[in-house]
């Protein structure tokens, strides 16, 4: 596989991850808890998979394989590094809706 189609997987599979995390977040939101949680997988299997692409990347480099560094390179490291911040912080997020959703049940 080229180099750039690798890139482009990235680019791909972790814009794919961000937008099942915000998904996760929009269920919160709605009060749909299962429905975020199926997101949070989903998000995290695409996280997943786009990290293993990027340590392979890494890996070949420390094995003294030459890795160009483009500005397409730096673009899709951009898009996994803001996708995985992006996924952690809400996580956090979608926790805190699930505790005051919680709390608001029990005054009722």
């Amino acid at each position: 596989m080229e180099l750039e189609e690798v890139i482009f997987g990235l680019i791909v599979n972790s814009g794919e991850a961000r937008s099942m995390a915000f998904e996760a977040l929009k269920s919160a939101k709605d009060g749909d808890f299962e429905k975020a949680k199926e997101f949070q997988q989903l998000a995290n299997k695409k996280s997943i998979e786009t990290h293993k692409v990027q340590t392979d990347l890494i890996q070949k480099e420390a094995q003294g394989e030459n890795i160009a560094v483009s500005l397409l390179m730096v673009h899709a490291q951009d898009h996994l590094m803001t996708s995985i911040l992006a996924k952690e912080l809400i996580n956090e997020i979608i926790y805190l809706h699930e505790k005051v959703n919680k709390l608001e049940k029990n005054q009722k």
